[in-house]
């Protein structure tokens, strides 16, 4: 029995430091305030490390030495690529996260269970087997999940803050300037790591003299924003065939909007949906206990 409870208390923990590292406490208002205000520079390239991250954690560094394993594995998938490339987050500190709490859900167990059999109650070689396969399994998995939710929130913020990018090429086209200027100086307005991406990918087609558009197309090729890709083949229409694009672009920026007010509103409807659920459930308890009561009473007077 006590082997049993240890190796319970064991996953409980290991399940419990899983769920924090996937759900972290809310920083506060103050340290958010602050991060916004402060400038950082973008990351110096789309699968690369940041050119002056915070200090990695216990998980990036226990991991670290199994990368190449996973790079030779052929891991991570492009679409996951992806992902990271808009979440900001490199791919070798995210290969060392999944490294780190596979091999801590998979040793976790059979730790506890080396403590209860010092115990004198040893729980087997079977359930600890089990249990840290699982483990492992389930810490492998949740970075990926976490960025993929991550990166489904960061490319929705992204599709908004090009709408916004949109009207202001729009307007400075009105104005008179040219295709690639209203493209620099929209760009030069905006804050925020969309712009920061546009930004980083109009100075890097200056230096390589290609056009502008093309690492636009290439920008959302490599975030996997299609509305992105759209928008350099407009601009790309301006710029070599001479056509009139700012109705185009009139006209994407209002189709963005209708885009994320139906995204907001069916999140909304989903929230409601979701919310609907805990009232069934405290109904149905409350119901319960009602029909246990009555059929309790109903028992002892047979």
């Amino acid at each position: 029995m006590t082997g049993i409870l240890l190796l319970a208390a064991g996953a409980g923990a290991g399940l419990w430091l899983l769920l924090v590292w996937a759900a972290p406490p809310h920083p506060r208002l103050a340290t958010l305030v602050d991060s916004l205000r402060a400038t950082t520079a973008p990351p110096t390239a789309i699968t690369g490390e940041d050119p002056a991250g915070p200090e990695p954690g216990w998980a990036t560094r226990l991991g670290r030495p199994f990368t190449p394993l996973l790079r030779a594995a052929g891991l991570p998938r492009p679409g996951l690529v992806r992902d990271l490339a808009i979440t900001g987050r490199a791919v070798s500190t995210h290969l060392a996260d999944q490294a780190a709490l596979a091999l801590s859900g998979l040793l976790l167990p059979g730790a506890v269970a080396a403590l209860a059999a010092l115990g004198g109650s040893p729980p087997g070689w079977v359930t600890p087997a089990g249990v840290g396969i699982a483990l492992a399994v389930a810490g492998f998995l949740l970075p990926e999940m976490s960025v993929r939710a991550e990166a489904a929130r960061q490319r929705a913020a992204f599709r908004h803050a090009l709408g916004a990018y949109l009207d202001l090429v729009h307007i400075l086209l009105a104005g008179g300037s040219g295709v690639v200027g209203a493209l620099h100086d929209a760009a030069d307005i905006g804050e925020g790591f969309a712009f920061s991406h546009i930004r980083r990918a109009l100075a890097t087609a200056q230096l390589t003299r290609v056009s502008p558009w093309q690492a636009l197309a290439e920008l959302g090729t490599e975030l996997d924003v299609r509305e992105l890709t759209e928008l350099a083949t407009s601009v790309s229409l301006a710029g070599t065939e001479g056509a009139k694009v700012r109705a185009s672009l009139a006209a994407k920026a209002a189709a963005l909007r209708t885009r994320a007010g139906a995204e907001a509103e069916a999140a909304a409807h989903t929230a409601t949906e979701r919310m609907a659920v805990p009232t069934a459930l405290l109904a149905f308890g409350f119901v319960f206990l009602i029909v246990y009561a009555a059929m309790s009473h109903a028992t002892l007077a047979l």
